[in-house]
């Protein structure tokens, strides 16, 4: 090696001679040489210490761009280490696991807050062997395998499928299934538990599935054999499967199937198929239908849409194809066809006295007396509850219908024994014969039913012919029914008022608010016609509503002595609202209650009902007077009076008329005008017209008097004018005394 030998080290002055005779001197060392190296370093830190953030950033990105990937997934994910514990999770495993999902962090481990809600009872599988339970979920988690359900506390099920990762994590997958299960809990209740035999069957194979009890005992087979079977190997001569494309549904229903029971008997089936997954494998889902019961049941359908279900009896739709057939035939010939209509008399008496079921009984009883009396030929059908009707052909003359009328009536009004009762019951029939009453059969059914109804209302116990008179006066009931429902909604109907004057000194006391029609075209119609309209049809509600709250408007605008009265009819109190309907007119008008008064009949009183008497007591609680009206004319006038504290007994007119040449009247009047000051009510004469019945009525001590002799009913304008006179006249009476 050569020898290294130390440079000697120049003097300043020899550097100086060298730079003044003009050679280049050498860079003296640089004493910053090592903080550029220093520097260096620092900056390589920092260059790697960024690269290291923006790694650490990028990280995070894709943690969060994974947290995101998942969060969408309508499925929970959940990803653990390998020791259990928690690394990842999304939002969907935490909204099923809501009741637990507060115990989820970073670190912490599956198995303990698994624990925690087994404490809290989030697992209700779980009671009663806690640890055990906890054993075999952790098995699961660890060691998994097949999918596995999971029941949490709300009920919810959950299917749990777990997979281990490379590095000896766990990955999980949580999917709710409740709804799946509740579908396959209704699938199988409505199969189990349906009455229709029901049969599911391999898609592939044919091979039968399942089978429901219905199928298990329509078919005879134990369910094992049944389940060995396939569908072919019950059709009995079809190769065709009863699934088979090309058919439309309607053609399929239309089909029938011949199927062989255990015992070898045929059957006749209408199939009908759907398609489904079963077990996650596709099936088929047949419904069998026995036709012969289908069949029966159709006959059944059809015999009960055409008869009466109480008697047997034809109704109305098959009656009048009866008609039909017979009026056809009778329009070839010269015979007539008459058509008599039956109502027994007070049949509602027999089931209010003895009950529905003797009243059944009466009614299947004169079913089987009208079917002995009539001819095979002739019709015989129930159209109404207490109704029958009876078509006679080859009628020549009236009294053909007669004596058929006459042998039924006979009949009919025999006694029936009926479970220890002997009953008697009338009936009244009226009678239409064609073609004169009406060509067709459903004029012909009215026409019977008008006859009828003058047949109860007049005679009773007989029979009556139709008269087209009776058609011109139902024409003319329709169209006041008609109007009247429009003037109730157009408030057409008026409150006229009839002076209530006390007797003693002839002062106005109050007023009773009769209802007046005044009719656009008829000009004023009388209440006689069309109040019994209005209680046949339910227009007495509407109607009497709307005339108490015009009543109780007027009165409010009286003087504050003065009260108004107002009559109700039986029918507003079995609506059940006029209790509720009396305080609404009161609030409404403001008018106090004692300056309202209610007039009732003892026709009320006659049904002996505690609804009626408990919303009596009711109205008088509020305060407001009761009337009873047309007292005498009804049957047990001094019971009623003793059942119900009433504040006024107004004496029927019938009483009052020629009362001065009556000493019959006179007598009974005396009677009344006692009774009332013994129970110390007011005691009102109506229908005062003479000056004779005047005077006999103030003889007798009697309070009030009502009247054409004191005023006819007036609207309310003049009813304001009169009290305003009376008024007047007062004041000037004060003044002279």
């Amino acid at each position: 090696m050569p020898i290294m030998r130390p440079k000697k080290i120049k003097k300043p002055k020899q550097v100086a001679r060298r730079l003044r005779g003009g050679h280049r001197a050498k860079p003296a060392p640089n004493p910053s040489g090592g903080s550029q190296r220093g520097a260096s370093a620092i900056g390589e830190l920092v260059r790697q210490r960024a690269q290291a953030e923006a790694a650490i950033a990028e990280a995070r990105r894709s943690n969060e761009r994974l947290r995101e990937a998942i969060d969408i997934l309508p499925q929970g994910i959940v990803f653990l280490d390998a020791e259990g514990r928690y690394i990842l999770w999304n939002k969907k495993y935490a909204e099923i696991y809501k009741r637990s999902s507060d115990l989820f962090e970073h670190g912490v481990r599956l198995e303990d807050t698994i624990r925690i809600g087994v404490e809290r009872g989030d697992y209700p599988e779980a009671e009663g062997r806690e640890e055990q339970w906890i054993a075999e979920r952790l098995k699961k988690m660890y060691q998994p395998g097949e999918r596995h359900e999971q029941v949490l506390a709300d009920g919810r099920v959950v299917l749990i499928e777990e997979r281990l990762t490379s590095d000896g994590g766990i990955v999980g997958l949580r999917v709710d299934i409740t709804e799946l299960k509740q579908r396959e809990a209704s699938f199988r209740l409505l199969f189990d538990g349906n009455p229709v035999p029901m049969i599911l069957c391999a898609l592939d194979g044919e091979r039968i599935l399942s089978v429901n009890d219905a199928a298990v005992a329509h078919y005879g087979y134990a369910r094992a054999e049944f389940e060995k079977l396939t569908i072919r190997s019950l059709q009995a001569f079809d190769p065709e499967l009863p699934w088979a494309a090309g058919r439309s549904t309607d053609e399929q229903a239309a089909r029938t199937w011949k199927h062989v029971r255990a015992d070898g008997t045929l059957i006749d089936l209408a199939i009908y198929s759907r398609q489904l997954m079963h077990g996650g494998q596709p099936a088929m889902l047949l419904a069998l239908m026995d036709m012969t019961e289908r069949k029966r049941a159709e006959a059944r359908l059809a015999f009960m849409a055409q008869h009466d279900s109480l008697t047997g009896l034809p109704n109305r739709t098959l009656l009048r194809q009866q008609m039909d057939e017979m009026l056809q035939h009778s329009r070839r010939s010269s015979d007539k066809v008459a058509v008599l209509m039956l109502g027994l008399d007070n049949f509602k008496a027999v089931n209010d006295t003895l009950g529905h079921g003797v009243g059944d009984k009466l009614l299947r009883g004169v079913a089987k007396r009208l079917r002995s009396t009539l001819r095979e030929e002739d019709a015989l059908a129930r159209l109404n509850s207490d109704e029958f009707t009876i078509v006679q052909s080859g009628v020549v003359r009236p009294e053909d219908a007669v004596l058929l009328a006459k042998r039924i009536l006979d009949a009919i009004g025999e006694p029936y024994l009926l479970d220890g009762h002997s009953v008697v019951i009338g009936a009244s029939i009226g009678i239409a014969m064609s073609p004169g009453d009406g060509e067709d059969s459903e004029k012909l059914l009215k026409s019977a039913d008008m006859a009828l109804s003058r047949a109860k209302r007049e005679f009773r116990g007989t029979f009556s012919f139709f008269e087209a008179e009776m058609d011109a006066r139902a024409q003319s009931r329709r169209k006041i029914e008609i109007d009247l429902r429009d003037a109730i909604q157009n408030e057409g109907l008026r409150p006229y008022y009839q002076p209530l004057v006390d007797l003693a000194s002839g002062r106005i006391t109050g007023f009773e608010a009769l209802v007046r029609w005044p009719h656009p075209e008829r000009g004023m119609i009388s209440p006689g016609e069309f109040i019994p309209v209005a209680e046949e049809t339910g227009l007495i509600n509407p109607l009497g509503g709307l005339m108490l709250h015009r009543a109780c408007m007027d009165a409010a605008q009286w003087p504050d002595d003065v009260r108004v009265a107002v009559n109700l009819s039986p029918l507003q109190f079995r609506t059940g609202n006029l209790l509720s309907l009396v305080t609404d007119a009161l609030k409404r008008s403001g008018l106090p209650a004692r300056r309202l008064e209610l007039e009732i009949t003892e026709t009320l009183l006659l049904e002996k009902s505690s609804q009626v008497l408990a919303t009596l007591h009711a109205l008088r609680a509020l305060g407001v007077r009761m009337s009873m009206d047309d007292f005498g004319t009804g049957y047990s006038s001094l019971s009623y009076l003793r059942s119900f504290p009433f504040d006024k007994i107004k004496i029927d007119q019938s009483f009052v008329r020629d009362l001065g040449a009556n000493r019959d009247a006179q007598a009974i009047v005396r009677s009344i005008v006692s009774l009332g000051i013994g129970l110390g009510v007011t005691i009102t004469a109506e229908g005062v017209e003479t000056e004779a019945e005047l005077s006999c009525l103030r003889a007798e001590g009697c309070h009030e008097g009502q009247g054409f002799l004191f005023s006819r009913a007036r609207p309310n304008a003049e009813v304001v004018s009169l009290l305003q006179a009376q008024r007047g006249a007062e004041a000037g009476t004060a003044l002279v005394a």
